[in-house]
């Protein structure tokens, strides 16, 4: 069962979210990736949030460009954790993106990491360092990522 849900906007995206999809699969962290728009399927990404917890996540990073609704809509019909990663899509690169996730109302929270690769990449570690809390082979798995950054 996956424990991480992985939503980007458009195929497109599947190109920034690679460092965090190889994050994952390095870590052994089981994911699933799907496609979700919230402009043009809102009705697929509302139950998309809803039947998360059921579906076995446990974690959901949405990834988006632009306007960057995709992540602030799934937290809002969600209990899990969100993690927002802004991709550099449109002609500002990605700080539209950015502010966007960052910039969340009170009482629906999403972590935003940096745009584009890196923020992927870290997005990716910090639903591991999530995962770590109850699993301790994530943490072990982590905490060696962490000491090899070291050497």
């Amino acid at each position: 069962m996956a424990l991480v849900g992985v939503v980007i906007g458009s195929q497109t995206d599947e190109q920034f979210m690679q460092p965090a999809l190889d994050i994952l699969s390095e870590f052994k962290i089981d994911y699933e990736m799907a496609i979700l728009s919230a402009h043009r399927k809102p009705d697929k990404v509302r139950q998309y949030a809803l039947d998360a917890r059921s579906n076995g996540y446990e974690v959901i990073i949405a990834a988006a460009g632009s306007a960057a609704h995709l992540p602030g809509v799934i937290a809002s019909w969600t209990t899990l954790p969100v993690i927002g990663v802004p991709l550099p899509t449109s002609d500002l690169k990605g700080i539209d993106a950015l502010y966007s996730i960052v910039q969340m109302p009170g009482g629906v929270p999403v972590a935003c990491v940096g745009i584009g690769t890196a923020g992927a990449k870290n997005a990716a570690l910090l639903a591991a360092q999530i995962l770590g809390i109850k699993y301790d082979q994530t943490r072990q798995v982590f905490e060696d990522y962490k000491r090899k950054l070291a050497e």
